[in-house]
């Protein structure tokens, strides 16, 4: 069991969240509080493996004042009403970041991620859909982006490229450990090297050797290998 704090000011926001994790038989909760003075006592008295933080509460202060604070550092997942807070948030090592109102699969994801940070064995990853937002950070840059902006990934070497918008920051993880988590419904592996955002798609052409070049809504043009292009095929037609 996976002890559990609820740290929210509002008494409604409470309760449906815990009605939402009475979906999750590993999840017990075992106290909550309205503020941040009350959640530093039960935090450190209770020691929970898992704690809910909101981030605006009424005080003058916040969440992340109450995380400076107390003792025991459990595994931390935000919830708040508005994005302004994430990369602060992941900056400060919390597990997932979750706006309100709370999506129920969103908030599944989440606790596959404590499950997995605490070394549970049953832990399967979801796929990312194109509505998740993930947290991306080169060297002392950092954004947080939505996995449907993303336009295509780029190997290189051990690492990958993200692109999107105008940015291409280089992550740690390679395109196989990416090609695992993405949709495949969303996301396609046009060849050895790169990773497609289907939805970015502007034209496709005939390639040597039985291959195709699609050409992206951004100008970007990626050939799609032989072996690839029959999957692509199938995958698009009628």
């Amino acid at each position: 069991m996976i002890k559990t704090i609820i740290v929210e000011d509002e008494r409604l926001a409470r309760e449906e969240l815990k009605k939402l994790l009475s979906n999750f038989p590993e999840i017990n909760v075992i106290d909550e509080a309205a503020n941040v003075s009350e959640g530093i006592k039960k935090i450190d008295a209770l020691k929970p493996d898992l704690i809910f933080l909101d981030i605006q509460m009424p005080g003058g202060k916040n969440g992340f004042d109450l995380l400076e604070v107390i003792d025991h550092i459990p595994n931390v997942i935000f919830t708040t009403a508005h994005d302004e807070f994430a990369l602060k948030a992941f900056e400060v090592n919390a597990l997932d970041y979750l706006t309100k109102p709370i999506d129920t699969d969103r908030l599944e994801d989440s606790i596959l991620k404590v499950k997995k940070e605490m070394g549970q064995e049953d832990v399967i990853e979801h796929k990312l859909s194109a509505k998740d937002k993930v947290f991306v950070k080169d060297g002392e840059r950092c954004w947080f982006v939505k996995i449907g902006n993303v336009r295509y990934f780029e190997s290189a070497g051990n690492y990958s490229k993200v692109f999107f918008d105008k940015y291409n920051p280089l992550i740690l993880k390679s395109l196989s450990a990416l090609e695992e988590r993405l949709d495949e419904k969303q996301f396609f592996r046009a060849n050895r090297k790169h990773i497609i955002n289907l939805e970015f798609i502007k034209n496709i052409h005939p390639h040597f050797n039985g291959g195709l070049k699609v050409e992206l809504s951004c100008g970007a043009t990626i050939e799609v290998s032989r072996r690839q292009a029959a999957k692509f095929k199938d995958r698009m037609a009628l």
